[in-house]
């Protein structure tokens, strides 16, 4: 390849490694890790690829990877519909159930502490089975759930709902990203990724919509609710009329490999003892991400509800501009993290977040409020948008759905309490309001919490890795075995050797697609 020459090796160890990545944040070339033929591994500097303009990125992306991108992006979208029908409409569902706000905010931990539970089983599931089937299930469940919430009379019941809508909310993540992604050409996946994950700001955007159409009155949030219902049942019909993913549909039609769930679990147990550093690192930069999010938006409509005296229209307004900042700010970021790279564009959104808080809280007013709202998203969330494919990158190959969504929903669960800490915080410490009458303090709650989050992303994506460009379509799913190597395993007496030789090519596959761009 053209732009490299020879780089020390990739270090070894916590220390060493976060030392020479901090470095490396401040080298333009990238270090890249390349295995030849024999399978000795060298390191190298590698210039990033050109700017691009995005509209000739679009046109690499097929009719068919369009489809898969269209509804992954739709499933990503009515999953966050349903979360935020919740968050956005607290001061509702507390005078309905008579509850304090902060009681309320109750069930956005019960949602968020068993995702990760969601995210486990389906993303196994989609590793294992395929991506279709469980995201159809996950789904339609969900739809369903969402119903049932509106049916539920106490609060009691409420709380018990949310909590298994949370468990099956957790299994969008990662089959959703993985089945949108996996088929984009590398040099798209930047600003696809960037698209891709303003889904979740797309579903607060019309949620808020839907608030705002419904009206103030304290049963109008059953409407809402039913539209969420409505958009999870027809994401997962929808996903019914696609085919398979691609790497299964090609593995079946070959007729050369079979799936084994013994193979699998072997090949999952390889994986974890290979990659639990990464695995670690994924969930502990989850944490500051899921802290970052939450604390910054699920109690901004309360905030400027109570603390700035708006009403609920205007709010809503606010609100609405603020997630349109977000899916701006997500997209741009996300394609420029095709050429600055991946860490870059993370460090250098959160801090410029940081420095904006100021400006986010003290304003007076919906166009003052609007328009910091704005700028605040489009910073958090523009480093959200390097997210899914930061994480599919860093993901062992085979791993794609699992990983990705295991440790972003392990994130949520230790964030969880993020949005009750805010809202207990700020009902406990009161400050002079909008009409100069004692009110929560929401806005230097925020504040304080995300100048703290904001800093804990810019470190710990500094000192992290990344594998920018790698190729991780190329890789063979878990758990397939070749029919042929275990007849002559069982021939050789030495069936036994099967996980092995599995964990073999576990690790074989996953260096050939992450170094397949230097053989190409």
């Amino acid at each position: 390849m053209s732009g490299t020459e020879p780089a020390d090796p990739i270090a070894k160890g916590i220390f060493p490694t976060a030392k020479q990545a901090f470095g490396d944040l401040f080298r333009w070339r990238m270090r890249v890790e390349v295995v030849n033929a024999d399978g000795e591994s060298s390191a190298e500097w590698q210039d990033p690829p050109r700017l691009r303009n995005p509209i000739s990125l679009c046109a690499l992306l097929s009719l068919r990877d369009w489809l898969y991108f269209a509804v992954g992006l739709f499933a990503w979208i009515a999953d966050a519909f349903d979360f935020h029908a919740l968050s956005i409409q607290t001061v509702k569902l507390s005078k309905y159930y008579g509850q304090s706000k902060t009681s309320i905010s109750t069930a956005i931990t019960l949602t968020l502490l068993l995702r990760s539970v969601g995210a486990a089983f389906f993303g196994l599931a989609g590793d294992k089975w395929g991506r279709k089937w469980p995201m159809v299930v996950n789904m339609i469940v969900l739809g369903v759930l969402q119903i049932a919430t509106i049916y539920s009379v106490t609060f009691q019941q409420f709380l018990a709902v949310r909590s298994l809508f949370g468990l099956f909310m957790g299994g969008v993540y990662g089959n959703a990203i993985a089945m949108a992604l996996e088929n984009c050409p590398v040099d798209a996946r930047g600003l696809m990724s960037g698209v891709l994950q303003q889904g979740y700001s797309m579903g607060y955007v019309f949620a808020a919509c839907a608030n705002l159409g419904v009206g103030g009155d304290t049963d109008s949030w059953k409407i809402v609710f039913w539209i969420a219902a409505g958009l999870s049942i027809l994401a997962g019909v929808i996903r019914v009329f696609l085919p398979e993913s691609k790497q299964f549909r090609e593995a079946k039609k070959a007729g050369k490999h079979t799936t084994s769930p013994g193979a699998f679990w072997r090949d999952t147990k390889a994986m974890i003892r290979k990659e639990w550093g990464m695995v670690v690192y994924c969930i502990i930069l989850m944490t500051w991400f899921n802290y970052y999010s939450h604390t910054s938006q699920d109690s901004y409509t309360t905030f400027m509800l109570t603390q700035k005296k708006l009403d609920n229209s205007g709010a809503s307004r606010a609100s609405i501009i603020m997630k349109v900042g977000a899916c701006v700010g997500g997209t741009i970021i996300g394609y420029l993290s095709q050429f600055v790279g991946r860490r870059r564009s993370i460090v250098g959104a959160a801090l410029i977040s940081g420095v904006l808080i100021p400006a986010w809280i003290l304003p007076k007013g919906e166009p003052s409020l609007s328009a910091s709202g704005f700028f605040m998203q489009f910073f958090v969330q523009g480093a959200w948008g390097v997210i899914p494919i930061h994480l599919n990158e860093l993901s062992p190959p085979a791993f794609r759905s699992s990983f990705p969504g295991i440790t972003y929903q392990v994130g949520n669960m230790i964030s969880s309490p993020s949005a009750q800490i805010v809202n207990a915080v700020a009902e406990a410490v009161f400050i002079k309001g909008a009409d100069g009458t004692p009110a929560p303090s929401y806005g230097p709650t925020m504040g304080v919490a995300t100048a703290i989050i904001a800093t804990g992303i810019a470190v710990t994506t500094a000192i992290g890795p990344e594998k920018r460009a790698r190729r991780f379509e190329e890789a063979q799913a878990a758990g397939i075995v070749d029919p042929t190597v275990l007849e002559k395993d069982v021939e050789a007496g030495r069936n036994s050797s099967v996980g092995s030789s599995n964990e073999k090519k576990l690790e074989v596959n996953s260096s050939s697609a992450e170094h397949a761009e230097v053989t190409k």
